[in-house]
């Protein structure tokens, strides 16, 4: 019976809809008209998607270029129907096109960004960041102060007792581990070292640098290793490689990031520095000084300064970097996130001992006031041999970028390369190929700090992900690109094709602080056309970049091998232990 009178309500509900668009002169059923608003092959993709999520509805597509036509020839069709959805595509540039989708169907807009995520607007804040630009994971977020719903609270690891073992557990609740290394020796002193990440495998220059001076450093000191994790422990194909690491350090603590869920704008302090406050690092640092008993703690990266300990690493002036990135965009963001960095930096450089730079210039941005040492970034000669190119072959035109995009400024660095210097190139030298390491999920990290849910294909530029060894890559290259546009601290992949003697075109933050020279050791230009100038000026005359290459070579040997640079760091250690 119940049956029977929900069935007779659903048939009187379809009888009074169609009598009531009747009435309006329409057609009961909704029809989808998407507005081809931005990018031509993204509308295409967005237009795509909706067809497969209302596969039962008549669509329309609509371009500027048939709106006119459109509008002559199906508005008779299109009055008799309603539009039951019209998605757009958001863009910074006003489109008259959208304004009528907006005057046409004010509530049934489905809003794509260029990252291709949708989202139905509403006259509510979340529409409105979506509108601005915000990513679709962060549009309902809000401060811990903010008084009404919705918001989405930060979220800590609850902690776990630590206990030791020789791999990483299969699965183990939030918390941290205790890993087992090296015995330890009675003629070492323990020493600690805190990390944001743990520096293996080898796939950016900051695990680079970690890495080898902690190689270097266990010559004459017990180390045990502080790391964040970016997951749960597993012992799955997602699993740290920690044996390589482990041949060198007697201990290794490993501790799950935190969620931090908050807009990135809200906070005074950078949200950097709240992406690491964890309280399962702060207990795993008190257990282990009693348990391990390490003297000193060095902090790797500004963002960590609020653990404390005796030596910060500066692997970059924060605050100039972001300042860089101010002048630049001239946003309210951009000064607000270079006002945070510059205060919240220089308060926590006065808590340490010391504070390590990368080079000279770094050192005078901090100021006489701080006590500095220069300890470089550098490269292992042993495995980065010099291979000139081969003599007497065709001259070739092979590219090469390495720059993980988990570092924003590589992905500016490769937009600008693509967007201004490569067009530039690519008619002029057909048979030119540009080759990039992006490093490991760069698509996740391209997402994040672009507005394109991927890089443009081009069949010429080769984009590959993490990759175990690129010696093979600088072997095959003729020239190695250093394009980054906003920059702080030294570039470690310059450093690497210097020793393997290949020639650098590298604009002037991308070679900073490396002592290098315009026209002797690397060629410097910081303009689209100066810098495609400069690619096409050595790749037509390999004699010309030969010298270079050597010139580079000769300079890498002589100040940037780690071992002379690990000696630096152990004196330090003892100057620190000393006192």
């Amino acid at each position: 019976m119940g049956h029977e009178v929900g069935a007779l309500k659903q048939r009187l509900k379809q009888w009074l809809k169609q009598w009531i668009f009747r009435l309006m002169g329409k057609g009961p059923e909704a029809v989808v008209v998407t507005f081809c608003t931005g990018d031509a092959e993204l509308c295409r993709r967005m237009a795509e998607e909706v067809r497969g999520l209302v596969p039962d509805r008549r669509h329309f597509v609509v371009t500027p270029e048939n709106w006119p036509q459109f509008k002559e020839e199906l508005s008779g069709e299109l009055k008799r129907y309603r539009i039951g959805l019209a998605p757009v595509m958001l863009t910074r540039e006003p489109s008259a096109l959208r304004r009528t989708a907006y005057r046409l169907a004010p509530h049934k807009i489905l809003a794509y960004n260029g990252r291709l995520e949708r989202h139905h607007l509403r006259p509510n804040l979340s529409s409105f960041l979506f509108w601005r630009g915000v990513p679709l994971d962060r549009i309902d977020l809000r401060p811990w102060w903010w008084p009404w719903p919705k918001r989405e609270r930060p979220v800590v690891p609850q902690i776990v007792p630590p206990t030791v073992a020789p791999v990483v557990p299969p699965v183990v609740p939030q918390g941290y581990r205790v890993l087992a290394g090296r015995p330890r020796s009675k003629e070492r002193r323990p020493v600690a070292v805190l990390s944001p990440y743990f520096p293996y495998p080898l796939s950016h220059g900051g695990a680079v640098r970690i890495y080898n001076l902690l190689r270097q450093t266990a010559r004459d000191f017990d180390i045990e290793l502080f790391s964040f994790t970016d997951g749960a422990f597993t012992d799955g194909p997602a699993a740290l490689e920690t044996a390589p690491v482990l041949d060198f350090c007697a201990r290794v603590v490993l501790v799950e990031k935190p969620r931090y869920r908050e807009p990135r704008w809200s906070s005074l302090l950078p949200p950097e520095v709240h992406e690491f406050r964890s309280p399962s690092m702060r207990k795993a640092l008190a257990e282990e000084r009693r348990a391990f008993g390490f003297a000193a703690l060095q902090v790797e990266y500004t963002q960590l300064a609020e653990y404390g300990g005796d030596i910060l690493v500066e692997h970059d002036v924060t605050f100039d970097l972001f300042t860089q990135i101010a002048r630049r965009e001239r946003t309210i963001g951009a000064w607000w996130d270079a006002f945070r960095w510059r205060r919240f930096e220089t308060r926590q450089i006065r808590r340490f001992g010391r504070v390590v730079v990368m080079s000279q210039k770094d050192a005078e941005l901090l100021g006489p006031e701080v006590s500095t040492a220069v300890i470089e970034n550098g490269v292992d000669l042993e495995r980065f041999r010099a291979e000139p190119e081969p003599p007497g072959e065709d001259p070739g035109e092979k590219l090469l970028f390495i720059g993980s995009f988990r570092h924003f400024p590589n992905v500016a660095a490769y937009r600008f390369f693509a967007e201004r210097v490569w067009p530039l190139l690519r008619d002029k030298f057909p048979r030119m190929t540009l080759t990039v390491v992006c490093g490991a999920d760069y698509l996740t990290y391209w997402r994040a700090f672009s507005d394109s849910p991927e890089p443009k294909e081009d069949p010429r530029i080769r984009l590959l992900g993490f990759t175990a060894d690129v010696r093979p890559l600088y072997r095959e290259t003729n020239l190695v690109l250093a394009p980054t546009t906003v920059s702080a601290g030294t570039n470690v992949k310059v450093l690497e094709a210097m020793a393997m003697q290949r020639a650098v075109v590298s604009t002037t933050s991308g070679c900073a602080g490396l002592g290098v020279l315009h026209g002797h050791s690397v060629w410097v230009a910081d303009t689209p056309e100066a810098f495609a100038a400069g690619i096409a000026t050595l790749i037509v005359d390999p004699e010309r970049r030969a010298q270079i290459a050597q010139a580079a070579y000769g300079h890498a040997v002589r100040n940037f091998d780690w071992q002379a640079i690990g000696e630096k760091q152990r004196e330090l250690l003892k100057e620190i232990l000393s006192r």
